[in-house]
């Protein structure tokens, strides 16, 4: 704990506080299934403190209507975030599992960077529109549509990428003039108190801006924050189970919800593309365990060339580099816990029982006893209604269909309750853009293009949720519109 720097506290109401129980609970390293230290858990009494404090924070100062006061804060956490990164690293690697060299990237240091996209929006945001002189019942009217913070918002994250989930609502939802209860994972708790501790000590951020609760009990505690009338939006990035019920508890209050959901994405190549380059690629399904929501977890390939691309498939899987997440040379670590891994490896039991050909993996591997470790698996010959074809896994699974021709690739990327990403290849752009603007999802990587960034906006169709972080849109979702009819100048 003390080599981490870890936080064990939580940030209430302006102050880096244990429960009001005394009571902690232990954060595992998935890697080695040992403790690294513990953070404070909290009860119903804490949270009720937080949302008080957001509550009071936004009613009663000014933080929602000084825009430049909120972007000089939000600019203190950012520096303070790039300034205390190296302290990070390792604690987002223990806890997470993450394969270090992504720390480099979307599990740390490009999320820090990208907070300036939105700190720099809030200076040339059109917070107000002024819109023509309009006639209405025999009066001539001025009319102006204005842009004002949505309220408190609850924001509640993942395990999986959790630093960046962190940012990705806390940065959004501050420059909007809103005011946030962060409720993160219990299995990654340190990525959201190192949040809360450096905006205590190094940021002007007014006490009750900014809550961080952490809990071993998510049910309790969440159910609450989304459950509270004093909580005017949710914020959710998960599961899509879990996101069915957070939006039923958000109706009680008609509070406005973001989902960002669950995805089975299909990866469609096709044949006319330059295989050698693009099909063994589809190993990296592996990074961080396939621990990630838009990751392309089916890959379509024309049954022309089927078998050309499975040999090809199979040496990838077969040289995915593994193990200690603290070793640069591994893309993949462990699973986040014991209940995950038992989850995915009960899929691939299920993959089996309904036929498809299991061709690398499918269990623990050997030379890994302790962690959550499953083994790079890939599926061939799997049925598009097959489950493990249907069914969000979150694991290092690669699921093979074959496809007959551009209009089957379609049919089969959208048979899926899903709509996250996806991705086409050709050696045609025009063919390839073609087929992407059939797929019904909310991202689409077209022969190898990257659609992430801070100013594009993310997220996903049917149950891959609604809403979408990132972007204009993304800012938006954290703001309410208001009209104003003022008479018309002579």
């Amino acid at each position: 704990m003390s080599e981490l720097a870890a936080e064990p506290r939580m940030l209430i109401d302006g102050k880096l506080v244990e429960a009001a129980s005394g009571k902690t609970y232990d954060n595992v390293n998935p890697a080695t299934e040992e403790v690294a230290g513990q953070v404070a858990d909290a009860g119903t009494e804490d949270m009720e403190r937080a949302i008080d404090a957001a509550r009071r924070a936004f009613d009663d100062t000014n933080w929602s209507a000084d825009p430049k006061f909120r972007q000089r804060c939000l600019q203190q956490l950012k520096d303070a975030l790039e300034r205390e990164k190296e302290s990070l690293r390792p604690q987002i690697v223990t806890e997470v599992g993450a394969p270090i060299m992504l720390t480099y990237a979307v599990q740390q240091d490009s999320c820090i960077e990208d907070m300036q996209w939105e700190i720099d929006l809030v200076d040339h945001y059109e917070w107000e529109q002024d819109l023509p002189v309009h006639e209405f019942m025999g009066m001539r009217s001025a009319r102006k549509v204005v842009r004002e913070p949505a309220g408190v918002v609850g924001a509640i994250t993942p395990w999986n990428f959790p630093f960046m989930l962190n940012l990705s609502k806390i940065t959004p939802a501050l420059a909007a003039g809103n005011t946030v209860v962060l409720k993160p994972a219990p299995d990654t708790p340190w990525s959201a108190t190192f949040i809360g501790r450096v905006a205590a000590e190094q940021t002007d951020l007014p006490p009750g801006v900014l809550n961080i609760v952490t809990s071993s009990d998510p049910a309790a505690v969440g159910e609450m924050l989304t459950l509270d009338p004093r909580v005017d939006m949710i914020s959710f990035t998960g599961s899509t189970a879990t996101g069915k019920r957070i939006m039923a508890n958000g109706s009680q209050t008609l509070k406005k919800v973001f989902l960002e959901l669950g995805g089975k994405s299909a990866n469609i190549v096709l044949d006319d593309a330059d295989f050698a380059s693009v099909v063994p690629a589809g190993s990296m399904v592996c990074m961080h365990g396939g621990q990630g929501c838009a990751i392309t977890t089916r890959m379509l390939l024309p049954r022309a060339r089927y078998d050309e691309a499975i040999d090809m498939l199979r040496a990838a899987f077969e040289g995915v580099t593994y193990g200690d997440p603290n070793d640069p040379g591994n893309i993949m670590g462990p699973l986040i816990n014991a209940r995950q891994r038992e989850r995915v490896l009960g899929y691939i039991e299920k993959g089996k029982a309904e036929g498809a050909r299991l061709l690398v993996g499918g269990g623990r591997p050997a030379h890994l006893p302790k962690g959550y470790f499953v083994e790079p698996t890939l599926f061939v010959d799997v049925d598009p209604d097959a489950t493990i074809a249907q069914e969000e896994i979150f694991g290092p699974v690669l699921s093979v269909l074959a496809y007959e021709d551009d209009d089957d690739a379609v049919r089969i990327a959208n048979n899926s309750a899903y709509g996250l990403s996806g991705a086409v290849t050709s050696a045609s752009l025009e063919r390839a853009e073609s087929l992407a603007r059939r797929i019904r999802t909310g991202t689409v990587s077209v022969n190898g293009g990257m659609w992430f960034g801070p100013d594009s906006p993310f997220g996903g169709y049917r149950q891959s949720g609604n809403g979408r972080e990132h972007g204009i849109e993304g800012f938006e979702e954290y703001l309410e519109t208001k009209t104003l009819g003022l008479p018309a100048p002579a």
